[in-house]
């Protein structure tokens, strides 16, 4: 079942920028469940923008959140430069994902207490970090970003946590997948980790038109099967009850 939508475009600060995220609005006037939308490493592109459009088709209230201050880094040496600090910079995550967060739950439609967050690589990281930050969340979805955090500080995460990834993946190589599940594991979180067989980094991501990293390649199978399993998550933790136009 799906709903007619609204979008807009909104603005707010984040890591000393003017972030512009691209906010998808579920038909009627009720409130509703919602989900943070993170992207890759590249930054909020209108493959985010679908997403967060298809999900409020679903009926949830969705902001998909920027992390480049409105630019979208198609360069892969200008897009490392800026992604490699940040994901090793717990704190500057956490800003940015509250950021957005704040956005998202000062929407009149947003339910505040049923909120997820979903994210693809780096958008994925600043989703774990936020629960590692003990933010409040029905439910965290990662593909390509199993990534780790600070010693502990996993105990903190209070949702079921999600997480795909490609088996061929040179990023994410099998050693990240072990690290991540002993983290889970340790902090007693409720986790499942897919590896989708014969998908690389950013398998999920239609192709581009401009370069990209070694190890980057579109799987179209794995992809759906990547966004049911997204829908799925949310369907268990985040369920749209009543009717969706409402």
């Amino acid at each position: 079942m799906t709903t007619t939508i609204t979008a807009r475009t909104v603005e707010y600060p984040a890591d000393g920028l003017t972030m512009v995220g691209h906010l998808a609005l579920p038909a009627g006037a009720g409130r509703r469940p919602a989900v943070l939308l993170g992207p890759e490493g590249m930054g909020l592109g209108d493959v985010e923008r679908r997403r967060a459009d298809a999900l409020a088709e679903l009926g949830y209230v969705a902001l998909a959140f920027d992390l480049h201050g409105g630019r979208y880094l198609g360069d892969p040496e200008e897009m490392l430069a800026r992604c490699l600090p940040l994901l090793a910079d717990p704190d500057r995550m956490r800003g940015i994902g509250h950021a957005a967060l704040e956005v998202l739950r000062a929407e009149p439609r947003t339910d505040p207490d049923r909120i997820a967050a979903v994210g693809y690589g780096t958008g994925g990281a600043v989703a774990l970090e936020l629960g590692r930050g003990g933010v409040d969340l029905r439910a965290i979805g990662t593909v390509n970003a199993t990534t780790t955090g600070r010693p502990g500080e996993a105990a903190r995460i209070r949702c079921p946590v999600r997480a795909g990834v490609g088996s061929e993946d040179p990023i994410m190589p099998p050693a990240q997948w072990n690290a991540f599940t002993a983290e889970m594991r340790a902090a007693g979180v409720d986790w499942r980790l897919t590896v989708y067989g014969g998908a690389s980094h950013a398998f999920h991501h239609p192709p581009v038109d401009h370069p990209t990293v070694p190890g980057v390649g579109h799987h179209p199978q794995h992809a759906r099967r990547a966004w049911r399993d997204v829908v799925t998550l949310l369907a268990e933790c985040l369920p749209v009850t009543g009717d969706p136009g409402a």
